[in-house]
């Protein structure tokens, strides 16, 4: 006996009620993939930009440092314009080359000789209370042992050639650190004309 389709319980499907189809469905999820992977790579990114903002900040603030000494003692005549220089040549105090970040020696200017014999310079951040005490502990004291500051003090040639400028002198203040939780070498420059004129 042959069973007979009864065409009573076959539902009548019209092509546009049709559903989707399996290559449909793997198609979408690998674009929703996708698009989901990009997200968190944003996230990642985010994450780390985030984590490097403090050494970025203290990069900046170490070079703004820097030259607002060499500002300051100019205008408060501690130095004379020839003093404003490099060592080893003409005088100078500047120590060239990248230097370990030392606090101010004697004389009270960033990035003399002098400042190797005052020690390493501590970021000092307050601690769980938020008010700072003036020791370490209870404020958080951070070595700066990953950044190095040079200054470079150049000077300025007119543009059509001829002798350099004697009352012009270019300050390069660059702060090379490496950041703890991507160990990648990173550079804060800073740059300015100064002139002897107050």
């Amino acid at each position: 006996m042959k069973a007979e389709s009864n065409m009573a319980f076959k539902p009548h499907i019209q092509p546009a009620q049709r559903g989707f189809s399996l290559i449909e469905c793997m198609i979408s999820m690998v674009i929703l993939m996708v698009g989901l992977l990009s997200l968190l790579a944003v996230f990642g990114l985010a994450m780390a930009s985030t984590q490097t903002s403090q050494e970025n900040n203290t990069a900046k603030q170490l070079a703004d440092e820097a030259m607002e000494g060499i500002l300051t003692a100019r205008e408060t005549a501690n130095v004379s314009w020839a003093q404003i220089n490099n060592t080893g040549g003409a005088g100078g105090i500047f120590v060239p080359g990248f230097q370990p970040i030392n606090c101010a020696g004697v004389d009270g200017i960033i990035g003399t000789a002098d400042d190797a014999a005052c020690g390493p310079q501590i970021l000092e951040m307050p601690g769980s209370t938020g008010v700072f005490a003036g020791t370490c502990p209870p404020d958080t004291c951070l070595p700066l042992t990953n950044f190095t500051r040079s200054i470079q003090i150049l000077p300025v040639f007119p543009a059509g050639g001829g002798p350099a400028s004697t009352t012009l002198r270019s300050v390069i203040i660059t702060v090379q650190y490496t950041t703890p939780q991507l160990n990648i070498p990173r550079q804060y420059v800073l740059s300015t004309f100064i002139s002897p004129f107050r």
